[in-house]
């Protein structure tokens, strides 16, 4: 399998030394109580923000080494179309705006107060084969580094590049559609597994609530195999907890969640597998409505105990991306970089999977394979969280069709 070429642009040692003469940003703020922040732009990508912490030391803006208290933003993931749009013209320049106060936006006006910007020149001429570093130590608000003494705010700032070679693929359909799957390289599409979407009617983990409407056939227990060319089943994603409504509900509830195992064979025979992982999840309630999710790698000691790996919240109606990734993730903490990532579609939109995955962590077609379980685990519980008022799909819920396709 060749890779993929990405890039990625690292914003990290981020901190603040703010001039002893700073007024606070409006009433009841002030930045030695309420977190400044920044925001990161560079042309035509989505804009990042990160918390800056303060550092009130006369001397941290002279230190060689970066702050201890620094903080590190989500940086940017420049995939092949980014690096063919940038090759002609490899330099780029990376903004940062710093801002006082509160975060957010109030009656379209951003709420904090502008204390300086400064530009990083980042050029991606060799970023593809090799690390390189293009800011590192202190910056002057408004201008370039030099000195000026406590009256100026100065931000510490590192920005780098590394090379992030990634495979690529893609469902060719639904995963509940028992779809090809495709390695993505450029404009070629080369077909690399196969899945089969199937349903046990009798096989069911726990009661479901005497309020539960059989006919929607949500407690089935579900499972989506992945095979490679030769036929041979490399991975799968069980469900082993239904997707059932809370007593008194529609909805899938974050103390009640469906569950998937992402399983892999465990070399001793065709039809003995091994538990890798465990996805949680759940129909968030609040102002958002949003699929909850948590993903943890089951331990050696059994099914009750895992290490969390991912968790967060994606729009219902927009979908979103599901990513394991140790520098935007506190939980992701026995992978280095960039994991994999997985688009998912909202609602009731027809989804076709991507699923990025970093070269590091694929030493065999099997690795890639439970990365490719795990998106179609995610993909599915989007329908699967739908509310219980709401007609599912028929690949779900049509007898007809379960009896026709999955016997």
């Amino acid at each position: 399998m060749d890779p993929c070429p990405f890039v990625r642009l690292i914003v990290e040692s981020l901190a603040l030394k703010l001039p002893s003469a700073t007024r606070p940003a409006g009433s009841g703020v002030h930045p030695s109580t309420t977190p400044c922040y920044a925001k990161l732009k560079i042309k035509n990508f989505p804009s990042q923000t990160a918390l800056l912490p303060l550092i009130t030391s006369s001397s941290a803006a002279a230190a060689s080494t970066p702050p201890e208290s620094s903080t590190s933003a989500p940086g940017f993931h420049l995939d092949p179309d980014a690096l063919r749009t940038l090759s002609c013209k490899p330099v780029v320049a990376l903004k940062i705006s710093v801002f006082t106060g509160r975060m957010g936006r109030t009656c379209g006006v951003t709420s904090g107060k502008l204390l300086g910007s400064l530009q990083v020149t980042v050029n991606l001429g060799h970023a593809q084969t090799r690390p390189c570093v293009y800011q590192s130590g202190w910056m002057k608000l408004g201008g370039g580094g030099g000195s000026g003494g406590d009256t100026v705010a100065r931000l510490h700032v590192m920005v780098r590049s590394e090379p992030d070679p990634r495979y690529v693929f893609q469902f060719g359909g639904e995963p509940e559609c028992s779809p090809v799957v495709f390695q993505i390289q450029g404009n070629i599409r080369q077909p690399v597994f196969s899945c089969k979407f199937s349903a046990d009617r009798s096989n069911r983990s726990r009661s479901l609530p005497s309020d539960f409407n059989m006919s929607s056939n949500r407690g089935w227990m579900r499972t989506l195999s992945v095979y490679d060319l030769s036929g041979s089943a490399v991975a799968a994603a069980s469900m082993t907890t239904p997707f059932v409504p809370s007593p008194g509900s529609d909805r899938v509830s974050r103390s009640n969640p469906g569950a998937w195992l992402i399983l892999r064979p465990n070399g001793v025979s065709i039809s003995s597998w091994k538990p890798w992982g465990r996805l949680e999840a759940w129909r968030e309630r609040g102002p958002v409505d949003g699929l909850g999710y948590k993903f943890e790698l089951v331990a050696n000691t059994g099914l009750t105990s895992g290490i969390p790996i991912a968790q967060g919240t994606m729009s219902v109606k927009k979908g979103g991306r599901f990513c394991i990734d140790d520098t935007s993730s506190k939980d992701c903490a026995l992978f280095r970089g960039f994991v994999m990532g997985s688009s998912v579609e909202g609602e009731g939109k027809v989804s076709k999977p991507v699923v990025e995955v970093g070269v590091v962590h694929v030493t065999c077609m099997a690795d890639a394979a439970l990365f490719v379980a795990l998106s179609a685990a995610v993909d599915l519980s989007m329908d699967a969280c739908r509310m219980f008022s709401s007609k599912l799909r028929k690949e779900f819920s049509s007898d007809e069709h379960e009896s026709s396709s999955f016997s």
